[in-house]
């Protein structure tokens, strides 16, 4: 009835029953993992004739997982079972689930608490531990690449592992996708873009994107009718350390009144005299991987769309073109087909993805750079342009994660000309994220909403994309669940540059 004959039934999933033991005591114990997305948490119940054994039996798929135990409203891990520490000193336990020999059913409809089931075939009961005799045992005191050993529990395990064929396929398809779609595609239904006017003073550009709560603007010169560049967040790290630099401890109104777009653009060529600096822009007609492309190429975060009429010189703005909006694009097409990217299915922390801290960085790459609640603001913003990042996560002194600086915060700085404050010289990082908390609008940039999403390292390839797609999202911290200290991030940058 209603079509169900003939249908291809949907692929069931392999779960296997585990059990988890808490033997050391307590009065409530809970346990909390990956599997539960380090959000949840699991109830055990004492053991019949035991008032230190506590254990809960739950489903998981076949595959690496880590997990810790809650007791009495502390995190606890069991030092009699597998355990390993990460680079910050928190230590998970952890276990490998295999593929059972035998086929086990999934649970019934009504067997309540999903993932969770009571009456389980004992015989095909996975204990914690077990399946992974072959595998090293990794323990606190033993430093490892967690990466490196990521991969070959997973190669171990079987279970969601994708072969390097099937990489190159999902690859293949997301090329061919963007060689279907042109920038046109990219161009919402109604919406506005802003443009700066090379004749205008510096501090008018800077109070401009501040009240429009966006990081940059392409440069409009009326003399010549043509766009001549684009004016962003960078710009104006490097005016105010230029400023800086010339010995004035403030920089007064009358110094940034002086000076115009126009003038600061001839400037930075002399500074930069081997960089190019003409406009870049793409058409409407482009493909979008010749867009990503640019974008990468040129390291930007955003590129004029322009069309030129018939019989006319003068172009039209029609939209930025940014590495969010195709990744829109390639989310709404893949999720109604997933087989055709088994890549999306993979953990990130088994990828090449990202940049991470020492500890889990790929060998000869440079780690992920912190700054510290209390460091100086002109300290941050030397640190993004020399580390070439568009974000750095900001942590407390004990590593735990806090926030994010990005350059395009920059701007909040023109709330009450607070750079022309006596003070901003001994600014810290701390001050300056409270002085964009202490916004009262809410633009249509990336300045709004929320200002940092995170992830942790089991979390797949596509969740980070999905959330990576979500308008103003630049980027994800990776943090470790448990203790919320950095380990890494991925930007919309670093999925291009792993899927292109």
């Amino acid at each position: 009835m209603f079509g169900e004959e003939g249908a291809a039934a949907a692929p069931v999933p392999v779960l296997v029953p585990t059990r988890f033991v808490w033997p050391h005591g307590g009065r409530r114990v809970y346990l909390c993992g990956d599997f539960t997305r380090w959000q949840d948490t699991l109830p055990l119940s004492p053991v019949e004739g035991s008032s230190r054994v506590f254990q809960v039996i739950c489903s998981l798929a076949p595959g690496y997982h880590t997990y810790k135990f809650i007791v009495d409203g502390e995190w606890r891990h069991d030092e009699q079972q597998a355990h390993m520490a990460e680079s910050n000193g928190q230590v998970n336990n952890w276990l490998l689930i295999t593929k059972p020999q035998h086929p086990i059913l999934p649970p019934a409809p009504d067997m309540g608490t999903p993932g969770v089931t009571m009456d389980v075939d004992h015989d095909m009961l996975h204990q914690p531990g077990s399946g992974a005799e072959d595998l090293p045992q990794i323990h606190g005191d033993v430093q490892q690449d967690h990466q490196q050993v990521d991969r070959a529990v997973m190669a171990e395990s079987g279970a969601t592992v994708v072969s390097s064929a099937e990489a190159e396929a999902s690859r293949k398809n997301i090329a061919d996708f963007l060689n279907r779609h042109f920038a046109y595609d990219l161009l919402p239904e109604s919406g506005k873009v802003v443009a700066l006017d090379v004749a205008l003073p510096v501090k008018q550009a800077f109070h401009a994107l501040y009240e429009q709560g966006i990081p940059g603007a392409p440069l409009w010169d009326s003399s010549s009718q043509q766009f001549v560049g684009m004016l962003t967040a960078s710009d104006f790290i490097s005016i105010l350390q230029r400023l800086g630099s010339h010995g004035a401890s403030v920089f007064s109104e009358e110094e940034l009144e002086m000076h115009t777009i126009e003038e600061w653009k001839k400037e930075k060529q002399a500074l930069f005299p081997s960089a190019s600096h003409s406009l870049v822009y793409v058409g409407p007609d482009d493909t979008l991987s010749h867009v990503a492309n640019e974008l990468m190429r040129l390291d930007v975060a955003q590129l004029p769309v322009l069309h030129y009429p018939p019989h006319s010189h003068i172009p039209e703005l029609l939209h930025l073109a940014c590495l969010s909006g195709i990744l829109r694009c390639l989310c709404r097409h893949f999720r109604h087909v997933p087989s055709s990217v088994p890549l999306f299915s993979q953990p990130i922390g088994t990828l090449r993805i990202g940049n991470w801290v020492s500890g889990i960085a790929e060998p000869g790459s440079r780690p992920l750079q912190v700054l510290r609640r209390d460091e100086s603001l002109s300290r941050a913003l030397a640190l993004l342009l020399e580390a070439r990042v568009s974000a750095l996560p900001v942590v407390d002194e004990n590593g735990v994660f806090q926030d994010v600086y990005a350059r395009g915060d920059i701007t909040a700085l023109a709330r009450d000309s607070t750079y022309t404050r006596p003070q901003l010289n001994d600014l810290t990082v701390s001050q300056a994220l409270q002085i964009g908390a202490a916004q009262d609008w809410t633009g249509p940039g990336p300045l709004s909403g929320n200002r940092y999403h995170m992830c942790i390292r089991s979390d797949s390839l596509r969740y980070v994309i999905e959330r990576l797609a979500l308008p103003g999202v630049r980027r994800l911290i990776c943090i470790e669940a448990g203790s919320r200290q950095v380990e890494g991030i991925i930007t919309l940058r670093d999925v291009f540059q792993f899927l292109l």
